[in-house]
């Protein structure tokens, strides 16, 4: 039996990078996987090279009406949901390919990595937390950063962000325990070759992780139990770690 037989689940930021790969791993390993992200053609390309089951339904994680659309159509597709990987997010090198103190960030660019990064997994989990429940329970994985732990210079609104990010990670671990839904947040551990870093010269990528960083800790973390692990955020080694140790 694969890890996620049986599994259901939803991948924002699916069409590149860490959605991509994770969303392609957890086809591997059973899951039947929504990929959603904004461009369908990008979408479909990814799920044409998926040997797995999948359903592409585009959306832009901050309209609520297509959020719901997503979760509706996983449910029309399934039948049920049980597992939300939170991914989609953007910073000031996404917009612009530079960042910026705090204080000279325009407000629209602020705004906008906000919505994208807090409001989206809201409204994701606004609409995939009640299916989840009525499915009999599940896992809630949250994409986070090193930088949702820190403060660093001139990453001001992507940092709140994250930080934001933390904070409804273990504020709805507590909100979902008693439904037997766990919630975590895991980050990759370091920068990724993902466009996020596109700018980079090639000087500075020698210690640039590959997309697939996070697949095996992801994994592991939709095939808990209602007994898993809850409320907590670590790198995606430090979570194979933890995950290792509860199994000897």
């Amino acid at each position: 039996m694969t890890a996620l037989e049986d599994e259901t689940v939803i991948v924002t930021g699916a069409s590149r990078g860490l959605g991509a790969s994770m969303a392609t791993r957890f086809a591997e390993e059973g899951a039947n996987v929504v990929l959603t992200a904004r461009s369908r053609s990008d979408l479909e390309d990814v799920s044409d090279g998926i040997d797995g089951e999948t359903l592409v339904v585009p959306a832009d994680v901050t309209d609520e009406d297509a959020v719901r659309a997503v979760v509706d159509a996983t449910l029309e597709q399934y039948g049920e949901l049980t597992g939300l990987v939170n991914n989609a997010a953007i910073g000031l090198l996404t917009l612009h390919d530079e960042r910026s103190v705090l204080h000279d960030v325009a407000t629209e660019d602020f705004r906008q990595i906000l919505d994208v990064n807090v409001t989206g997994v809201f409204l994701f989990s606004k609409y995939a937390v009640p299916a989840m429940i009525e499915s009999g329970g599940g896992n809630v994985l949250n994409v986070s950063s090193g930088l949702g732990r820190r403060g660093s210079a001139t990453w001001g609104p992507y940092v709140a962000s994250k930080w934001a990010l933390e904070g409804m990670t273990r504020t709805q671990a507590e909100e979902l325990a008693e439904y037997g839904i766990n919630v975590n947040a895991v980050d990759p551990g370091g920068r990724v070759a993902t466009k996020f870093w596109d700018h980079l010269p090639d000087d500075e990528r020698s210690e640039i992780l590959e997309p697939d960083v996070m697949d095996d800790a992801a994994t592991r973390l939709l095939a808990q139990g209602p007994d898993g692990v809850t409320a907590e955020s670590m790198p995606a080694d430090e979570w194979e770690q933890q995950l290792d140790d509860r199994t000897q």
